[in-house]
């Protein structure tokens, strides 16, 4: 061996060295940074006292491991002499590494911050001001211009309201926002959207699992226990958060009163208490409470809440009550004067909403209510080709990792958007007809590497033709490849 191999194998070891520093330095500030749980009351160490560790990953307080003993050995213990094990009938034990792998990876809850270190209070200079809220909102969502104004003004104030919390005898409520809009007008997509480009927790939750306590389905808790789990566990982080709520409709009274409603008015009663602001204990990791996962508690005083909903039955309520205005003789509406108009959910108030079967303990609480408009022909054209991860530069990525250009006539566009307005479920529609149509062409585009540029035309969208095909080098060519036949 010469000096050179000798040096490589040096390097090495040390490299292999730093690496395993490394690993266990992270591995002793997780240690620090996070509390264990006891495994049989699922108290953390700051509430249960120091723990006793039988082995890695396994932990139990001295509250629990005394009820242990006595279970054991009877009322009449001697703590001062070791147990005699040899006289207690019917005891098998069990072994420790065989105990561990039957208890599942349970969650440990983050230590909470000393006074001398909390973190420092939210500059107010730093929160970004409504305009660049939406202005950023803008590059993802196309229309509704309304409902990012209320959404930006509202993050805007909720920053604001954490960050001046305590800063003189004012209080500043927040103020909850439910959001109205028809199917595939972009309420989700406009959150999760709110999510990437916002340095705060947000979590998004449906509204469908959610049942009354003690019932198969995700406890009403569960909604902030997704925002601890977006918070990486973090109560004081996860205090501070927005939580989206989805179909929100879906929990309105049922008409059927001959059997408990679970589902429903159960569920608006039990979400009074996380609107208003209450302290409510949070399974960590876990959507409803149970015996293998921890507890903490989390405050939503300060947390923002969204709800959503596209109330499909609203319309008619709607109706019902602007029909009533009419009167009778020769000036009197018509009973179908708003049966063509298509934004009628603007038109919606607060005694509407309760006609649908929403409490109005529960509306009381979202006290910014607005609503999102259907989407036209002229949106549609624009979200297939203004946006940044729209659906048309998704596929024309697509093809230029084969080195192909793929281009739109703008009349191929307008078919596209008549066929998704027949459809009548918004911009959801765009994707499953692109996909339809792309079908054949990402099949054989990959066949011949002479294709340079594929343009689709109207004709290829409507069936009474083909798409357009470059070769390299050489002009337009009819489609004789059958594409799309």
């Amino acid at each position: 061996m010469d000096e050179k191999d000798f040096r490589e194998i040096i390097d090495l070891e040390d490299t292999r060295d730093s690496k395993a520093s490394q690993a266990e330095e992270k591995e002793s500030r997780e240690e620090d940074e996070y509390e264990e749980v006891c495994v049989l009351c699922h108290r953390p160490e700051s509430k249960a006292g120091r723990l006793i560790t039988l082995t890695k990953g396994i932990c139990i307080c001295p509250e629990c491991m005394q009820k242990t003993m006595d279970t054991i050995q009877g009322k009449d213990v001697d703590y001062g002499k070791m147990p005699d094990f040899s006289k207690m009938p019917n005891i098998s034990f069990l072994n420790l590494a065989d105990l561990q792998n039957m208890i599942p990876q349970r969650q440990k809850v983050k230590k909470k911050k000393e006074k001398e270190e909390e973190a420092k209070p939210l500059d107010i200079r730093q929160i970004p001001p409504p305009h660049k809220i939406k202005a950023s909102l803008d590059e993802y969502v196309i229309g509704q211009e309304q409902a990012k104004k209320v959404i930006s003004v509202a993050v805007y104030n909720h920053y604001k309201r954490v960050a001046t919390n305590t800063m003189d005898d004012i209080e500043i409520e927040k103020s909850n926002m439910l959001m109205i809009g028809p199917t595939g007008s972009g309420k989700t997509y406009l959150v999760k959207t709110l999510a990437r480009l916002l340095d705060v927790p947000l979590a998004i939750a449906d509204a469908t699992s959610l049942t009354e306590a003690g019932y198969i389905g995700d406890d009403i808790e569960s909604v902030v226990s997704k925002l601890l789990a977006a918070a990486d566990n973090d109560v004081e982080k996860a205090e501070r958060g927005i939580i989206f709520i989805d179909e929100i409709d879906k929990i309105a009274k049922k008409k059927d009163t001959h059997h408990r409603d679970v589902s429903g008015e159960s569920v608006q009663q039990g979400m009074l208490k996380l609107l208003e602001g209450a302290e409510v204990e949070v399974p960590v990791g876990a959507n409803s409470k149970n015996a293998m996962v921890p507890l903490t508690t989390v405050n939503t005083k300060n947390i923002l809440f969204i709800c959503g909903g596209a109330f499909p039955e609203l319309e008619k309520v709607i109706k019902e009550r602007l029909n009533k205005k009419s009167s009778i003789g020769f000036q009197a509406d018509l009973k179908d004067k708003y049966d063509k108009e298509k934004n009628l959910l603007s038109r919606v108030t607060v005694e509407d909403i309760r006609k649908f079967g929403m409490i109005p303990e529960f509306i009381g609480r979202l006290p910014v209510i607005f609503t999102l408009n259907s989407l036209t022909q002229e949106m549609l054209v624009r979200i297939l080709k203004e946006p940044k991860n729209a659906i048309l530069k998704q596929y024309q990525k697509l093809l230029a990792l084969d080195e192909v250009k793929l281009s739109f006539e703008e009349e191929a566009l307008e078919a596209i958007a008549q066929k998704a307005l027949e459809k009548d479920t918004g911009a959801r529609a765009l994707r499953s007809i692109i996909e339809d149509f792309m079908l054949d062409i990402m099949y054989e585009i990959p066949k011949d590497d002479n294709i340079g540029e594929v343009t689709i035309t109207r004709e290829y969208i409507e069936h009474t033709g083909g798409p357009r095909i470059i070769t390299r080098g050489v002009m337009a060519l009819p489609d004789s490849r059958g594409v799309g036949a």
